[in-house]
């Protein structure tokens, strides 16, 4: 088959970036499409892959200021010439979904999530992200569009992928479709469960406003208890003025770095909701319980009792009690290490794979 993967933008390295990189391990022959390409900001491992950008690249500061260029963003994967593809994977969270599917092609989406900013969580992000005035003023007009293109789109899929349980329910919400979940690539095997753990509790975010970060310092504030924050962000400042002096700021550290810390805490706090959230999917395979929301992707991930502690409100009270019930119980480090393996890369590769050729046979077995 000759596949193509669409994928809304390509500027940095996140959890977006770590499925193509699995997908290109499927399907290393794949050409890439995306609205705006910085390769400054992107691993060695994109060096080989053939990746074309849409016109929004010429764009003035595109490679920084891409969301500014959210309307766009349709016409601009619909401009994409995909003939002669077997297969495209839309592997999108925005608008990379939003194709022309080639005659006699299939089109899989590898739905992140339906666009929360446009959906459910416009408001929130509107008041969060603090946007300039030029986008407030253009955001009320622009959404009305956006909805139509983005439900419009969903009907080119011909079969849809989820990352979890949450999002599945949000493409049956606004797109009226099924999916399948699978679970996005967590590379597990790089975790490794510490000889012993120390006496702090540990937070790894953005440091912006929905990931929370100010509401898990107020509980820990009041109770006192050693919180390490690894993360920048633009509340930082703001952060460490409202944070006493049990809380610990480290700012960026490198991967191994935050592994070892992960495997040395108490557990991991986690506010924020999120659509599958790998941070704590690392946690468990440092064999380290996780404290969270109880709502989005965690609830596939975290198992209440035996891998960690739920809170039902993202306020700092509803914290700081599951931190209190969290310090009442035991859990087992190898069993949570282990539950955190059906996240593994090698699983979902294997797991994509099979999705992608049962929904879209080779050319010569299509009936």
């Amino acid at each position: 088959m000759k596949v193509a993967i669409t994928h809304d933008w390509l500027v940095s390295r996140g959890g977006a970036e770590r499925v193509l990189e699995a997908l290109l391990e499927v399907f290393p022959e794949a050409d890439v499409f995306t609205s705006v390409l910085d390769r400054n900001g992107l691993p060695p491992a994109f060096d080989r892959t053939n990746i074309k950008s849409s016109f929004i690249q010429n764009l003035p500061n595109a490679t920084k200021k891409y969301r500014s260029y959210l309307g766009l963003m349709p016409a601009a994967f619909r401009s994409f010439d995909l003939k002669g593809c077997d297969v495209v994977i839309s592997n999108s969270h925005a608008c990379a979904k939003d194709i022309r599917v080639p005659s006699g092609a299939k089109h899989i989406c590898y739905c992140l999530t339906p666009m929360r900013y446009i959906w459910d969580m416009y408001g929130e992000y509107m008041r969060m992200e603090r946007p300039g005035l030029l986008v407030r003023a253009a955001a009320p007009l622009a959404l009305p569009y956006l909805r139509y293109r983005d439900v419009l789109s969903s009907r080119t899929v011909d079969a849809f992928a989820a990352i979890s349980g949450f999002v599945s329910q949000r493409i049956q919400k606004y797109y009226g479709r099924e999916s399948t979940v699978i679970y996005p690539p967590v590379d597990t095997g790089k975790f490794r469960i510490a000889e012993k753990t120390e006496d702090f509790y540990l937070v790894v975010s953005r440091l912006v406003p929905q990931k929370r970060t100010r509401t898990i310092i107020d509980a820990f504030n009041g109770l006192g208890r050693p919180l390490k924050i690894i993360g920048t962000g633009r509340e930082e400042e703001e952060l460490k003025s409202a944070a006493g002096p049990n809380i610990e700021f480290l700012g960026f550290r490198p991967d191994e770095e935050t592994a070892g810390l992960m495997s040395r805490c108490r557990a991991l706090v986690f506010a924020s909701l999120e659509d599958f959230g790998i941070v704590p999917v690392e946690a468990m395979a440092c064999g380290r319980p996780v404290i969270a929301y109880g709502a989005g992707g965690v609830l596939d991930t975290v198992v209440p009792g035996q891998t960690g502690v739920f809170f039902p409100e993202q306020t700092s009270s509803s914290i700081a009690q599951a931190v209190l019930k969290f310090e009442k119980m035991e859990f087992d480090p190898i069993h949570i290490k282990r539950s955190a393996e059906k996240f593994g890369k090698e699983l979902f590769k294997q797991n994509i794979k099979r999705f992608v050729l049962e929904s879209a046979p080779a050319p010569e077995k299509r009936v």
